[in-house]
């Protein structure tokens, strides 16, 4: 090949994106605003749930109890009430979320040491959310219930309530949180962006490039020019490749200063990885061009073959130990998953190369593979 030919078509490509005003805000704009949206409005975090409480008792027993909800970052207090029916409007239109509802003689059946029954709604909307809130209401359940008991047993006894509480309690659960510890979503959310990202913009910069010459007919410069295959594909693809790997170092930069994404892997390790997984999608955007013909087919065909696999079969929102047998065999034929994992592995795990080789491994075979195709399937001459 010729490097010099090579560099002419990409300079002519370059010019091209410059002058498109629209085509240069689609490579370097929508990628970085894209990271905005979908970092600002996607979050798996449930907290701040709004609650509101029925207290028919009015008791030291079912303020205390009432206490522990108002006082937890889980949940935001939004006051008292004593009508169940206005609350329950205000559940159906979402001003609420949650209702704990404290039946009358709460107290006195404490500290008779009669359990008491609290009935709880919680809007089953967001399922997800739903379980979650449920698992919130549980712990402070179970907190209360321990220190009720442990008090009871311990004045009714002559023995200390924490003693008490030690034997009602002999095993105990102690929970840490491994390379996430605040348990921050958008911490294990702004790597995957990474990868979504990157899985949408160089395939359509790349189908809508190569298609764009076909469709105005400036194709047929090259099949009477004397550039080969190969000269004329790697000097097509190189600006979309560099434009993609500066949005690639944009993107990371946003998930290290502008969402606190903690970074401890290796960068080098990282960097080749993105730009291996980079080649490997700008080849999926080749292989959409050669068997299109329109920018809108590239369009259409592009989303197909990269939005659905990107969020759904890369470990994006739902973890692919959770996918069925048959989903999880399509998310280990996609390049986004490999880069996932890399990505996690980098951010939050320190992991280095003895341990994320394979799916470097993977993403370079992906890198060769998809560009043999387009290389197979452009011809310089038009079919019949």
């Amino acid at each position: 090949m010729n490097l010099r030919r090579i560099t002419v078509v990409a300079y002519k490509e370059w010019r091209e994106i410059v002058r498109d005003r629209l085509f240069f805000a689609l490579a370097f704009v929508v990628p970085s605003l894209l990271m905005l949206l979908f970092g600002y409005g996607l979050s798996l975090d449930v907290e701040h749930i709004p609650l509101a409480i029925i207290d028919h008792d009015q008791s030291a027993q079912s303020r205390e109890y009432a206490h522990r909800f108002t006082d937890s970052r889980y949940f935001q207090f939004y006051g008292y009430a004593t009508q169940e029916e206005p609350l329950r409007k205000l559940v159906v239109n979402n001003t609420l979320r949650a209702v704990v509802i404290i039946p009358p003689q709460f107290g006195q059946r404490l500290a008779s040491g009669h359990p008491a029954e609290v009935q709880t709604w919680i809007d089953g909307t967001f399922p997800f959310r739903a379980l979650t809130t449920k698992g919130y209401v549980t712990a402070i359940n179970a907190a209360m219930t321990l220190d009720q008991l442990s008090n009871w047993l311990g004045a009714a006894r002559g023995v200390p309530p924490a003693e008490v509480r030690n034997l009602l309690q002999p095993v105990r659960l102690e929970t840490r949180y491994l390379y996430n510890q605040e348990v921050k979503s958008i911490w294990s959310i702004a790597p995957k962006l990474i990868m979504v990202i990157l899985m949408l913009s160089p395939p359509f910069l790349t189908a809508l490039g190569v298609v764009r010459e076909k469709e105005s007919g400036a194709i047929y410069n090259v099949y009477a020019s004397t550039l080969s295959r190969g000269e004329y594909l790697v000097g097509k693809l190189t600006p979309y490749v560099g434009i993609s790997i500066i949005n690639g170092v944009l993107l990371t930069l946003m998930a290290l200063f502008l969402f606190d994404a903690p970074f401890k892997g290796d960068p080098l390790l990282f960097a080749v990885s993105t730009v291996l997984y980079v080649v490997c999608t700008t080849g999926i955007g080749l292989l959409v061009s050669v068997l299109v013909n329109t920018q809108v087919a590239a369009m259409v065909g592009t989303a197909i073959v990269t939005v659905v696999p990107a969020v759904l079969y890369s470990g994006m929102i739902i973890p692919i130990p959770s996918l069925s047998a048959i989903a999880a065999v399509i998310a280990h034929l996609l390049p986004g998953m490999y880069y996932a994992e890399i990505a996690m592995g980098c951010f939050l795990k320190g992991a280095g190369f003895a341990a994320l080789w394979p799916n470097l491994l993977i993403l370079a075979l992906y890198a060769a593979g998809l560009f043999t195709a387009g290389f197979l399937g452009f011809h310089k001459r038009p079919a019949n």
